[in-house]
């Protein structure tokens, strides 16, 4: 018996898929795991692959992030994105309310005694995110702005429609969607993720966000959306812009209104009568916040009748008739009992708390960070010392100081450990950070390993950080060198996949081995040698074997190169570990020598178009990636930047050029496409 249509199938998956989004994020009740979701997901990739008649820029499917942008453009807000005044006491809430009531005075007063009612307000958890506006066209996501100043905001569009709770379509059950409809709410990171994200940072080597809202803000400025689309963000509205036709009735009718469309609003927002219910509404919040999943640092109060709203109007930073009330942060003393030094991708050594488990902001705290060893000497943190800890952003535990009345004996001082806690190797300290110098330690290799296969670097594809991961659990992959021997029978039985795809794995990390001597200086992860350093060094040197026998004197004396980045590549090139590195690349085949060394003359040679000359590169290119387009250039000489300035040269221009075309117009630079671009590489 035949299968459904591809067109009946698609409408089938979109359905699914959307009816899930709406159980979790709307209705708090999720009807699928997530491996399901993402089978389904899949398959309606493949069929809209395969039929590219049945498009549809709402479909789910167009999640899942486009292109990297070439930067942001900033547009300006219909209706502006005010902020909300503070408040920070019950007396704070009390006055506000008084001054609302007085503002209101001949509409809520009534009878011969001239009785005041109560005002009805509407209470909602106050999320720790980035505010956005989303403006819908005739049921369609339009445009998505961040607030930036209120008047303007950066155009983050295609970053979040990789993000699941937002819906691409109104959802108006067969009925005429409005003209205009723009959604303001805040985008936020739950805490599971945010949690996850910084135990990757702190394997790379990388710095902590602080809280989830600059993890929030951070994600949003990537350029690519892709990156987005990884970091599981999600979305609650809470306010409304320009709406055609107007907004009327009661804010608690908008919010019922956007869930029916399918827009996630708060579960935990109450509609409160008077001042009285909404005091017991924040104290109510106040015990429960810590359980919610996702950090709240207070509770915004509304007018809940929206010509009440209009009436009150604003000032000219925020609207009259709402206001937040902050929570203060929430502490508690402990005593610290033990710390453990992690290590990241990087080899940074971090210092982590233990200490005798204290409840906190709703969860039980056992551990904080200590940041590093002069954070540590600066607050006189010992063993045994009883301390105050608090949240940042109501999430991350830290120490705040140390009890120094409740000191008994002789505390422990905390040392600064002389070899790393996972290798045994040596470390150093730079600054206030200490590392570790093997290259092939054990606690970083993994996240070493997913940036030696990446793209700019041994550029290996199709492995991917689940397969990295899968590779690594199983042993498979102990050293750099283990990538380039792999077993073909070892790989069909760890991945399950079709023998074809295997085949593509092991013929792409065979020809990854000719990549040359600055891809690989640039992928194994040592410390201050990122892409532009390993170019200079390949450059300079012929192959591995005349690095290795460089001096601290002779890195030095190379461009760009100071003090300490010589004194730690001359370190790193001393030891053990690292030429033990470089041989066993060498012994599985991986070229050491230095493509753009033996390309230097070719800097002299006679009709060199890019010598000393500054090029930006745009769109997409049929012959080159933009990582091999770069490299080759900076053999013939040319610098190249990312972005368009009076002080550029050439512009060479592929398909879709973005905005830096057209500013390349404005100020009559030269412009290539990539045909001339061949001829002159002839």
């Amino acid at each position: 018996m035949a299968g459904p249509s591809p067109k009946r199938r698609v409408l089938e998956l979109r359905d699914l898929l959307e009816r899930a989004n709406r159980a979790y994020f709307v209705d708090n009740q999720p009807t699928m795991p997530d491996s399901e979701y993402d089978a389904l997901m899949r398959e309606l990739i493949e069929l809209e692959r395969a039929n590219p008649q049945l498009s549809d820029p709402a479909s789910p499917s167009q999640r899942v992030g486009g292109k990297p942008l070439e930067g942001f453009r900033t547009l300006r807000h219909k209706v502006p994105m005010l902020s909300i005044d503070n408040s920070y006491t019950l007396d704070d809430l009390r006055a506000w309310d008084g001054r609302v009531r007085k503002a209101l005075r001949p509409e809520i007063a009534e009878g011969e005694d001239d009785v005041e009612e109560p005002l009805d307000y509407v209470c909602d958890p106050k999320i720790d995110g980035v505010a956005v506006s989303l403006r819908y066209e005739n049921g369609l996501l339009a445009v998505a702005l961040t607030r930036g100043d209120g008047e303007s905001g950066d155009d983050v569009t295609a970053q979040v429609r990789t993000i699941r709770a937002i819906p691409l379509r109104l959802r108006t059950a067969g009925g005429k969607p409005a003209a205009v409809l723009e959604v303001r709410g805040e985008i936020f990171m739950p805490n599971e993720e945010f949690q996850r994200i910084n135990r990757r940072r702190e394997q790379a080597g990388e710095p902590a966000f602080a809280n989830a809202r600059n993890a929030t803000a951070g994600t949003l400025k990537q350029l690519d959306p892709a990156v987005v689309a990884r970091r599981r963000l999600s979305f609650v509205a809470h306010g409304r812009g320009e709406s055609e036709p107007p907004e009327t009735g009661t804010f608690w009718d908008f919010l019922s209104q956007l869930k029916a469309l399918g827009v996630p609003v708060s579960p935990h927002a109450a509609r409160a009568r008077g001042i009285e219910e909404v005091l017991e509404k924040v104290d109510g919040l106040r015990g429960a916040r810590g359980s919610l999943g996702y950090g709240v640092d207070g509770i915004v109060v509304r007018v809940d009748r929206i010509d009440f709203q209009q009436k009150l109007g604003a000032t000219s930073k925020a609207p009259r008739w709402c206001v937040a009330f902050k929570y203060p942060p929430e502490q508690a003393t402990t005593r610290l009992t033990q710390v453990d030094w992690q290590v990241g991708k990087g080899g940074t050594l971090t210092p982590r708390a233990t200490m005798e488990p204290i409840l906190l902001a709703g969860t039980t705290v056992r551990h904080a960070t200590l940041h590093n060893i002069q954070e540590i000497r600066r607050k006189d943190i010992r063993l045994g010392d009883t301390v105050l800890i608090e949240k940042a952003g109501d999430i991350i535990p830290q120490v705040v100081r140390v009890l120094t009345d409740k000191r008994r004996g002789k505390p422990k001082r905390i040392a600064a450990p002389r070899r790393c806690p996972a290798c045994g190797g040596r470390v150093e300290q730079e600054g206030p950070k200490i590392y570790c110098v093997n290259p092939e330690c054990p606690a970083q290799f993994r996240e070493k390993v997913k940036w030696f296969v990446g793209r700019g670097q041994m550029d290996i594809v199709g492995f991917g950080e689940k397969l990295v991961d899968q590779l690594v659990d199983a042993g498979l992959v102990r050293h750099f060198a283990d990538l380039f021997t792999l077993n073909r029978d070892a790989l069909l039985k760890l991945q399950r996949m079709a023998e074809v795809s295997v085949d593509n794995l092991l013929e792409a990390a065979e020809a990854s081995k000719t990549r040359g001597l600055a891809r690989v200086l640039g992928g194994l992860g040592i410390r201050h040698i990122g892409t532009t350093a390993a170019r200079a060094l390949a450059s300079h040197f012929p192959d591995a074997k005349a690095l290795l026998e460089s001096t601290e004197e002779d890195l030095l004396a190379l461009p760009d190169f100071g003090e300490v980045m010589a004194s730690t590549l001359a370190a790193f090139l001393r030891t053990a570990e690292g030429r033990r590195t470089f041989d066993r690349l060498a012994a599985v085949g991986v070229d050491l020598t230095s493509h753009r060394h033996a390309a230097e003359p070719n800097r002299t040679a006679s009709g060199n178009h890019f010598e000393d000359r500054t090029i930006v590169l745009t769109g997409t290119l049929e012959h080159f990636s933009r990582t091999e387009l770069s490299e080759r250039l900076a053999t013939l000489g040319a610098t190249v930047t990312g972005s368009v300035s009076a002080r550029t040269d050439l512009l060479i221009a592929g398909k879709n050029p973005g905005s830096k075309l057209d500013k390349a117009r404005d100020l009559g630079i030269e412009i290539w496409n990539e045909e001339q671009l061949l001829a002159a590489l002839k």
